[in-house]
This record gives structure tokens, C-alpha cells and sequence, in this order.
């Protein structure tokens, strides 16, 4: 139990990554695919209708006890929370209005933030650009774990902790491994967020607002659906850092796990990356996947080849901004 991880550094590689050739390879193969791109004519309806549940939830709790309010964050309001997380994970490829209309789409994923509580969707989309341009580029993929992180969460106990504590640490990483100026969308973001926190606590007190925030903090954490955070680009084997999950849980997270499709095709909505992988069968069918995001935690936790430095690094060379 209190045994270290073998692992002391991360996989450091010198090569591109797997999903640039991939790309080219499939879109030679099926261009067809490229019908696939574009905008989800549906997204904008099931983040209405996600939004206003949250807000209705906020006026049916403000008179529980607080043990039900934090029930409920983390049994029902936390897992819509981190439903909307990745509805503006797919928002900030432009997937809701499409390309031609990018500053809707930044717009929308500020009024999908709403019920997360915490403003998020414009750093999100500040950083996310450069996960997909610089997978595992160091200093520059700030989904990668620091130096410290893979050094001291390396005990089964240890892990758990950060498992817990990951929402804190994809907050305050960026600040330290590749700090950026405040935008102008961050400020408006932070405005509209601060703004409809305030009004929710005037209209109904506090535990609507803790509701919403304590979901969001927890259910970014230790919960099943945070799988995915692991699942996608921890190497749990060798040679391998990009995985997919096809499993149950995509109904509820936009098919957030279809990962290797999505690095292959950031511009295809979740809603088509099965048809993806139908199409091009042979390209994902050998690639190793999970089963089971719960399974994935319970290996990262308990297996001592597996924690923070699990992950591949490569040195990135800064594209020219267009």
C-alpha cells in the first residue's frame, strides 16, 4: 500500500504525435469523413436545457439540510456540472455555431458556465488550443502534471489525494507551467460568472450557490465520470498516450471518451466521433482502449506502475500565431 511508483520521470519522446500522420492517413483513405466536421445543430438545446435544470435545482434545495446539499451536488448537480465542462470542451472547437461564428461560440460557453459556479470556459479555451497543437509539449501542455505532482502523489494514498484534489491542480497549473496574459473574454466571463452567483444568492441564500460550486469541486475529483481525465493520456502501456473509453458513460459526457478520434478530428463534434470510428474501423479497432473509467481509478491508485509521471513528454517547437 505505501510502496512508490517505479516511475521517476516522464516518457520523455522524440517524435510527433501519433495523431498528425493518423489524420492524414485516414482523410486520404475517407474523405468522406470530412462531411463529419462542422457544427452539432442539437449542442446549443441540451446546454439550454442542462443550464436551467441546474438553475431550477437551485430554488428545490435552498431549504435542505446541508448533508442533502452536498448529496445532491455530488450524486446529481456535480455530474450536470461536469457534463457542461465538456459541452464547452466541445464549444471551444466552435462545434456549437461553427467556425464562422467563433464569438458565439465563446459567448455560449460563458452562458454554459453559468451553473458551474466557478468561471472557467474562457482559461479553458486559452490553454485547450495548445493541448491538441502541443500534445505532451513540455511547458506548453498544461494537462500535464508538474515535476512535483509526479514526485511526491506517488503512494496508493497519495494518489487518492490527488484524485481529489485535481480540480485544483488544473486550475493553478497553467499559472506556474506556462503562465499567459488575462484576456478580455476571462473578464467577462468572470463578470457574467460572479454576477448570476450573486443573484442566485439573493433570490435563495447560500446552499444553492455552495450546491453548485461543491458539485462542480467534487465531481471534477474523485468520481467515476472524472475517469476520463486519466483514461485519456495516462500511459498505461508503453508506447500508447492517447486512449478511447467506449463505454456507457459517453451518453452523459458528450463522447468525451472517444479520445483518440477527437485528437485525430478536434473539428467533429462528440456526437459523430462513433461514426468515425465506424468508417475507419481498421485505423482504432487494434489500438488499446478502456473498459471501465472506475477501473481506470482503482489501476491508477493501486498500481505502483501507474501515477502522475505516467505520461509522455516531447519537446515542441512554438508554431507562428496566423
Amino acid at each position: 500500500m505505501g510502496n512508490r511508483v517505479t516511475r521517476e520521470d516522464f516518457e520523455w519522446v522524440y517524435t510527433e504525435q501519433p495523431h498528425t500522420q493518423r489524420r492524414k492517413e485516414i482523410l486520404a483513405k475517407y474523405p468522406e469523413i470530412k462531411t463529419l466536421m462542422g457544427p452539432d445543430p442539437h449542442l446549443k438545446w441540451i446546454v439550454t436545457g442542462m443550464v436551467f435544470t441546474q438553475l431550477l435545482a437551485c430554488y428545490l434545495v435552498k431549504d435542505l439540510s446541508w448533508k442533502w446539499i452536498f448529496f445532491w451536488a455530488y450524486g446529481f448537480g456535480g455530474c450536470i456540472n461536469h457534463s457542461l465542462t465538456l459541452a464547452i470542451h466541445d464549444i471551444s472547437h466552435n462545434v456549437a455555431f461553427g467556425n464562422k461564428q467563433a464569438k458565439w461560440n465563446r459567448w455560449f460557453a460563458v452562458f454554459a458556465n453559468l451553473p458551474i459556479g466557478i468561471p472557467y470556459s474562457a482559461s479553458f479555451k486559452k490553454y485547450h488550443i495548445d493541448h491538441h497543437r502541443y500534445l505532451g509539449g513540455d511547458s506548453l501542455d498544461v494537462d500535464i502534471p508538474t515535476d512535483f505532482e509526479g514526485w511526491f502523489f506517488c503512494t496508493p494514498l497519495r494518489k487518492l489525494l490527488w484524485l481529489f484534489l485535481q480540480p485544483l491542480f488544473y486550475s493553478l497549473r497553467p499559472l506556474y507551467v506556462n503562465p499567459k496574459a488575462i484576456t478580455q473574454m476571462e473578464i467577462f466571463n468572470a463578470l457574467v460568472q460572479f454576477s448570476v452567483d450573486l443573484i442566485i444568492y439573493y433570490l435563495w441564500g447560500l446552499k444553492p450557490v455552495v450546491y453548485l460550486i461543491a458539485g462542480t469541486i467534487l465531481c471534477l475529483g474523485l468520481h467515476p465520470i472524472s475517469g476520463h481525465f486519466i483514461a485519456e493520456h495516462y500511459m498505461f502501456l508503453k508506447g500508447y498516450e492517447t486512449y478511447s473509453y467506449y463505454g456507457p458513460l459517453n451518453w452523459l459526457t458528450f463522447n468525451v471518451g472517444y479520445h483518440m478520434e477527437h485528437h485525430d478530428f478536434p473539428s467533429i463534434p462528440g456526437c459523430r466521433l462513433p461514426m468515425v470510428k465506424r468508417i475507419a474501423a481498421e485505423y482504432y479497432d487494434n489500438l488499446p482502449h478502456h473498459q471501465s473509467w472506475i477501473r481506470v481509478l482503482w489501476d491508477f491508485v493501486f498500481d505502483d506502475a501507474i501515477g502522475p509521471y505516467s505520461r509522455v513528454k516531447r519537446l515542441c517547437k512554438l508554431a507562428k500565431e496566423s
